[in-house]
């Protein structure tokens, strides 16, 4: 199993950028699928992006698309997320996943999840 860790949340004003690090300890890296979920107060834990290790294709929700990137650096065995224009909206806790191909985990399937980091945008 996927040992994650989240790590670069915080407070941002709207239309501002914040990146997210998400450490994974893992043998076979480069295996894996890995993912970023959010959840607002109140709401339903949601797919934001995800990423495949091998090859480095990309998959975002239509709400983050063209605002955040999805990134891995297979070498540090870390996964990042940056957002751009952020918007109330996109305040949440945020998650790292890590699953075994982008179905799953596009349907909140993960074998392993981080604990999240706040991410809260101000007006």
């Amino acid at each position: 199993q996927v040992q994650l860790a989240e790590s670069g949340g915080g407070l941002v004003q709207a239309g501002g950028s914040l990146g997210l690090s998400c450490a994974a300890s893992a043998r076979t890296f480069s295996g894996y699928v890995m993912g970023w979920f959010r959840q607002a107060p109140g709401k339903e834990r949601e797919f934001v992006a995800a990423i495949t290790l091998s090859l480095g294709s990309t998959y975002y929700a239509d709400s983050v698309k063209g605002r955040f990137t999805i990134s891995r650096d297979n070498a540090k065995k870390t996964v990042n997320l940056q957002m751009n224009n952020l918007k109330l909206e996109d305040t949440g806790v945020y998650y790292c996943a890590a699953a075994i191909n982008v179905a799953t985990i596009q349907k909140g399937v993960a074998g392993s999840w981080g604990q999240g980091t706040q991410v809260t945008v101000s007006p």
